[in-house]
């Protein structure tokens, strides 16, 4: 059988956490090939909505990485995303996904490297706790 390889998400924002991550390419620096980097204009337009739907998808674990705090070029998405991130924690935590699933990084366009250990850390932190349980429990039946 084969060793579990989690499926992780990332939604980044356009101006900071996806311009990291392109740097972290253009440095060489390597990270997992099984994170799925999703851009988006802001992380504050990640809703409550596309982050369920990626763990019903088949995510194992989401990651929302947008601006810096003072830094969002939308004034306060990066607030409302931490603030989001933070609530549907403790829904994934009811439903029987796990919070510790699914979380909230901030990061500026020259962190490359940053990007490349954030998505390192979180393969290894979804590699240790296993599975999705919801779509593990959907895939067995």
């Amino acid at each position: 059988m084969k060793p579990f390889e989690p499926v992780i998400v990332a939604f980044c924002c356009h101006y900071c956490a996806y311009t990291a991550a392109d740097m972290a390419g253009s440095q060489r620096r390597c990270y997992p090939p099984n994170v799925r980097i999703v851009r988006v204009p802001c992380s504050g337009k990640v809703d409550t909505i596309h982050i369920l739907k990626a763990f019903e998808k088949g995510a194992d674990g989401i990651y929302v990485a947008g601006c810096l705090d003072g830094d969002c070029h939308f004034k306060n998405g990066n607030i409302r995303a931490s603030r989001r991130v933070a609530s549907v924690k403790g829904l994934l935590d009811e439903i029987g996904i796990g919070g510790e699933r699914l979380e909230m990084v901030k990061i500026s366009a020259g962190m490359g490297d940053r990007f490349a250990d954030i998505a390192e850390q979180m393969t290894e932190k979804i590699r240790k706790l296993g599975p999705n349980p919801i779509h593990a429990a959907r895939t067995a039946a």
